[in-house]
């Protein structure tokens, strides 16, 4: 191996090594391509070093500490329950996110994909140099992924800095806040919006649209809303950010609703209002990937670009940023190269929010399914009719199944309440595998479960139902 000015010789080149990159990766090197990754700074990428674990680890520490101090219903009370923050942050960084990181390296190692530290750049089509504060290195490859991810959004008059914090900061925190405010009512401010209100912190949502969620059904999201009220937990719809000034001890921000100026006082305000695909400092031009005008590749139904020989996925491409498809499109790529016949098929792409309650949808709502041109009806269970959701004490909810009215094609899911982001995978393998309401009706559910509630869904569907 030679360095320096000479290009070392590479097979699959995967730059980022986050849910996308790494099982990108790790794939290539099972369809036996010789493997480098290039991560410029932790392996796992956002995901799992400051984004989806991090955060779900926040979440459960929360609902552990809310349980710990409202637990009569169940006969269970404790006294004097106190909240050592500095403990949490300890187990989550190291017990968790560490765990992980450092498992997917060893995953990386043993499939014998070569780990490069750096920061990459493209010098054309098949070269690229990967770059640290002391040193470069050229290399030539036959075949790039690019999985670099993307960063939160900067908005204008919140610049980043102590008080004004963005979703990486907000996890990062040193205490709970007595006051946070959280900018943009989506996912990633909506979850940690209930995480921090969980452990305690007063928290005002300012969300620009009319409605927090607003990629969840209403009937959905009124259930969070209502969760948030019982924990007084402010939300200010119509609400556009204006500037944060910060003090010595805190920060005020300055919004506007319905022509209206208002202020507010917080020890923090945490900026949620999305993510710019990074894809700015690469050197895409000077390979010749197009890149359009939001910074996201356009890319075939294989995730390959206009080069052919360089692919994109994740948050770099259009589409939902979520890590699972990211690891789909991962893989898709990856078997591409070593000439697999494969492609993309988005039509099971489950979503989901670790709000309180947990919301998630997989296929199409009635109106999209409408939209389409489908005749469908909607087939809706109460999880308040299901015996394990009483015996947890987690009864707000419900499965909806949307299915064609002609033969019981199921097309659509949405679960709203306790364990839906488990519910939901049932459901989106049903779509996959073409399946209808009897083919779910006719598979025995363990009792008691929550799964239940999709059986009982299903019948409700056919005209049959047993518990409502």
């Amino acid at each position: 191996m030679v360095v320096g000015d000479f290009a070392i010789e590479l097979d699959t080149v995967v730059i980022g090594s986050g849910p996308g990159g790494y099982v990108a990766a790790i794939r290539a090197a099972q369809m036996g391509q010789k493997v480098a990754i290039v991560e410029k700074e932790n392996i796992g990428g956002v995901c799992l070093n400051v984004g989806c674990i991090p955060s779900k680890a926040l979440i459960s520490a929360g609902h552990h500490y809310q349980e710990a101090m409202h637990s009569e219903v169940f006969g269970v009370t404790a006294e004097n329950v106190v909240l050592d923050f500095a403990k949490t942050q300890e187990w989550k960084d190291n017990k968790v996110v560490k765990s992980l990181t450092s498992g997917v390296e060893m995953l990386l190692k043993k499939h014998k994909v070569e780990i490069l530290r750096g920061e990459a750049f493209f010098v054309d089509e098949h070269d690229l140099r990967v770059m640290t504060e002391t040193n470069a290195q050229s290399y030539s490859f036959n075949n790039a992924i690019v999985a670099t991810g993307s960063r939160p959004i900067e908005i204008k008059g919140f610049k980043f800095g102590k008080r004004i914090i963005d979703s990486t900061g907000g996890l990062a925190l040193k205490e709970v806040p007595k006051k946070l405010v959280v900018i943009g009512g989506g996912y990633i401010g909506s979850e940690l919006a209930g995480a921090y209100a969980n452990l305690g912190a007063e928290v005002t949502i300012l969300e620009g649209s009319p409605s927090i969620l607003p990629n969840f059904e209403k009937d959905m999201v009124k259930y969070v809303t209502d969760n948030f009220k019982k924990k007084n937990v402010a939300i200010e719809t119509g609400a556009m950010a204006k500037e944060a000034v910060e003090t010595d001890n805190g920060v005020t921000v300055k919004y506007e609703v319905n022509g209206t100026e208002k202020s507010i006082d917080a020890d923090y305000v945490m900026v949620t209002v999305g993510r710019r695909p990074n894809t700015d400092e690469l050197g895409l031009e000077q390979a010749g990937v197009e890149v359009g005008e939001r910074g996201l590749i356009t890319v075939d139904a294989q995730g390959r670009t206009n080069k052919p020989n360089i692919y994109a996925i994740g948050d770099i491409v259009p589409g939902l940023a979520l890590a699972h498809k990211a690891s789909y499109e991962a893989k898709i790529a990856a078997e591409a190269i070593s000439g697999k016949k494969v492609a993309v098929d988005y039509k099971a792409m489950p979503a989901v929010c670790f709000t309180d309650p947990e919301l998630a949808s997989v296929g199409y709502t009635v109106a999209e399914a409408k939209e389409k041109g489908l005749d469908v009806k909607a087939s809706k269970f109460p999880l308040q009719a299901n015996g394990r959701a009483l015996s947890l004490n987690a009864t707000e909810g419900f499965v909806r199944l949307v299915t064609t009215k002609e033969d019981n094609l199921l097309v659509g899911a949405q679960v709203a309440g306790v364990g839906a982001s488990d519910i939901i995978a049932e459901l989106g393998l049903a779509i996959e595998s073409g399946m209808n309401a009897e083919d779910i009706a006719l598979t025995i559910h363990a009792h008691p479960s929550l799964a239940e509630t999709v059986m009982d869904a299903a019948e409700l569907a056919l005209g049959l139902p047993i518990h409502i």
